[in-house]
This record gives structure tokens, C-alpha cells and sequence, in this order.
């Protein structure tokens, strides 16, 4: 009998992990009994009392488990190290906060049977609000044309992924991993399946400038090149528009002094415009540099605390 993973990221769901467990499980016993299962919960270190909540979980149930990381490391790291942590013959990642229909996990083991390695689920609608869906949309197009590989637009991560490629994540030894461009590289036979995602069930979202634009650089850094090209040409064209305009400067002060007089509000503009660029360009420079440099330290993904009913 083939065994799914259900791999459940959490971070301060308190009132989330209980309905969350019980929802799964129904999903089991009533679409896909000719399965074993286990639930795995993977808490980034929540402070909420989400951790006391899954011992209770976990000692009630022998297909629920925990990993308690021993610090938060993270949106991408702590659920990327949950996958490589999993031994179904396939495993399913959806979020802890009800976003991600658990009602499709039939129609994606279903896919999976059909020979599909990853069934992806697609955000083709979602009751978030409008102005945030609308800036996530132009920043997938933007990163789908900038990039030389294929970027899948509205993927969150929620979807199944068989365990040849789960094993081939654990193999990549990634210290910064980006599960959807991974996905998106290097994930053969993928099935898309696109949902309408709901609200959150409780609680409120983590995310934040902070988070969101972090999760933006990893992915323009990772798969794209033109953030460093367009400083290069955008330079050149600079320094030769520069070099023109002190010759034509050079050129009528020496032939015509007395019409042309000085002034520094044009020259106090060109450096103004000049350094903005620059500042932006070493900036982005910069952005590249730090994931450079957090590859090379090699970092563990995450730290643990506590496992519970692993073997």
C-alpha cells in the first residue's frame, strides 16, 4: 500500500493546527482509505502556544507528527526542509491557514497516479485583497519575461510532489532555496490545477513588506540576470552622454564665453540624476552579493528542537 505525506508548515496557528489535522485526516478516510498517511507539522518556532497544541496532537494520533524548529529560519526554509524530511512514495505541502482547499488532495494524488511527478495548484482567483493580488500578478510577469527559465504564475508552493523529486531537493543541498523556481526549473511531467483560494480561517497573515520583498529578491536574484545588465548598459550609455555633453560644454565656453555663462543648477541635476543611479545599481548589486553570500556560508536550513512520534 503506497504512503502520501501531508507536509503542514506552521507559524502561531494556534486556532488553526487542530481543524487543520481533523480536515486532513477526514480527507483520508473518506476519499483516499486505500492510502497510509502520515501528517507531518513543521513549526518555525510559534510562540502562541501552537507547539503545546501539537503534542496534544501528536499524542492522540499516530499519523500526526512534529518537527519544532528551534528558531524561526524562515517562509522558505523551514517548509523546504520539511519535504526533504518526508518518506511517502509522494508528499503534499499546503499551508496551515486554510488558503489551500484540502479538498483537492484526491484530485491531486488522482493526477499523480495519472503518471504526473508534480501537480501544481494554481491560484486562479482569491478572495485576497485586490490591490495586493494585482501587484503579485505584474510581479510574476515581470520575473516570467526577465527570467531565462520558466516561472509558473500564481504557485505558492501548495501541490504534490512525487519522491524521486522530493529526493532530488534533498540532493540540491540549496542554503536559500526557492522551492517555485526550483519547480519551475528543473520539475518534469507537472500537471497544473488551478483553485480559487479562500481567506484565512483565523488568525492574520505573517507577511509583510519585509517578508514579500524578501521573497521577491531571492527569486530576481536567483533567475534573473537583467537587474546586472541593465546596470552595465545603462552605465555605458551614461558615461558616453556624459562624455558628449562635457565636449559640447568644453566646445561653446571656449568659442563663446561671453554668451554662454556658468551655472550649477544643471550641473547640481546631473549629479542628482547620476547618483541616483548609482545608489540603485549598488543597491541591486548588493542584493546579488547577499545571495551570494549566503550560499557560500552553507548554512543548515533549519535547526531543530524536538521531534515528536518519529521513529
Amino acid at each position: 500500500m503506497k504512503t502520501i505525506s501531508v507536509l503542514i508548515p506552521c507559524y502561531n496557528e494556534i486556532d488553526n493546527v487542530g481543524p487543520m489535522a481533523c480536515a486532513v485526516t477526514h480527507e483520508f478516510e473518506e476519499h483516499l482509505s486505500n492510502y497510509e498517511y502520515e501528517i507531518i507539522f513543521i513549526d518555525n518556532h510559534s510562540t502562541d502556544g501552537t507547539r503545546d497544541k501539537l503534542r496534544v496532537l501528536c499524542a492522540d494520533d499516530k499519523h500526526i507528527k512534529a518537527i519544532l524548529n528551534a528558531k524561526n529560519f524562515g517562509q522558505f526554509n523551514s517548509p523546504y526542509y520539511g519535504l526533504c524530511q518526508t518518506k511517502g512514495d509522494c508528499t503534499i505541502l499546503l499551508c496551515c491557514d486554510f488558503q489551500d482547499p484540502v479538498s483537492m488532495l484526491p484530485r491531486f494524488v488522482e493526477e499523480w497516479e495519472a503518471g504526473y511527478q508534480i501537480v501544481c495548484g494554481i491560484k486562479a482567483t482569491s478572495k485576497e485583497n485586490r490591490i495586493v493580488r494585482g501587484f503579485r500578478t505584474l510581479y510574476y510577469r515581470l520575473i516570467r519575461k526577465m527570467s531565462d527559465v520558466e516561472q509558473i504564475e500564481h504557485f505558492t508552493g501548495f501541490g504534490l510532489y512525487d519522491r524521486a523529486f522530493v529526493q532530488l531537493l534533498h540532493e540540491l543541498d540549496d542554503p536559500t532555496p526557492f522551492l517555485r523556481g526550483i519547480v519551475a526549473e528543473l520539475g518534469s511531467k507537472r500537471k497544473d490545477i488551478i483553485y480559487e483560494q479562500e481567506k484565512r480561517r483565523a488568525g492574520k497573515t505573517h507577511n509583510n513588506f519585509y517578508t514579500l520583498y524578501d521573497a521577491a529578491m531571492l527569486s530576481f536574484t536567483s533567475y534573473t540576470k537583467i537587474g546586472m545588465r541593465l546596470a552595465t548598459i545603462i552605465g555605458f550609455a551614461c558615461a558616453a552622454v556624459s562624455l558628449l555633453a562635457a565636449f559640447v560644454y568644453l566646445v561653446l565656453k571656449l568659442c563663446f564665453w561671453d554668451m554662454f555663462p556658468a551655472g550649477s543648477i544643471p550641473v547640481l541635476l546631473a549629479v542628482l540624476v547620476f547618483g541616483s543611479l548609482l545608489l540603485f545599481f549598488v543597491g541591486l548589486l548588493g542584493e546579488y552579493v547577499m545571495n551570494i553570500n549566503t550560499r557560500v556560508m552553507n548554512r543548515p536550513l533549519v535547526v531543530e528542537d524536538e521531534r515528536l512520534n518519529w521513529e
